[in-house]
C-alpha cells in the first residue's frame, strides 16, 4: 500500500502557490515540492493532489492500493462526491475522474493539518520556488 500525503500553500497577496507531496511506499520515501500556476488555496490543494496522481501514473504505481492524505476538506469533498458548482474546481474534478478509474484502489481521506507536516513543509518549499520565479 502507497500512501500519499499532499499540502499546498499559497501567498495571496502575490497570488502565488506551491504543492508538496510526500509519498510513502514500503517504508521508502519520495519528496516532491514544486510551483503552481493556481492563484487560490483551494485550487492548489486541488492541482497538487492531481499532481500526485500523474506522478503515481507515470511511475507506474497505479496497480498497487493507494491512499490519498489531504487536509483540504474542500478539496476531498469535491473529489469524493463528484461535484461542484465552482466552475473553477470542475476541471480538476473532470480530471480527477478520467485518472482515477486507471488505480486499482484509490481512497481519499481528510487529514488534520497537525498529521500533513511532511507535505506541508514540501508546499511551502514549492511556494518559495514560486516566488522567485
Amino acid at each position: 500500500m502507497i500512501k500519499v500525503y499532499t499540502d499546498a500553500a499559497t501567498n495571496a497577496q502575490q497570488k502565488k502557490s506551491g504543492g508538496g507531496i510526500l509519498i510513502v511506499n514500503d517504508n521508502q520515501q519520495t519528496q516532491l515540492s514544486f510551483p503552481l500556476e493556481e492563484e487560490d488555496n483551494h485550487s492548489a490543494e486541488l492541482a497538487a493532489i492531481m499532481y500526485a496522481l500523474r506522478y503515481l501514473l507515470e511511475n507506474q504505481l497505479e496497480n498497487q492500493n493507494v491512499l490519498l492524505y489531504s487536509d483540504s476538506k474542500t478539496a476531498i469533498k469535491i473529489l469524493d462526491q463528484g461535484q461542484t458548482k465552482n466552475n473553477r474546481f470542475s476541471p480538476y474534478l473532470t480530471e480527477f475522474n478520467e485518472i482515477s478509474e486507471k488505480f486499482t484502489l484509490l481512497v481519499l481521506q481528510w487529514i488534520p493539518e497537525s498529521k500533513n507536516k511532511g507535505a506541508d513543509h514540501l508546499a511551502r518549499q514549492g511556494l518559495q520556488k514560486s516566488l522567485k520565479l
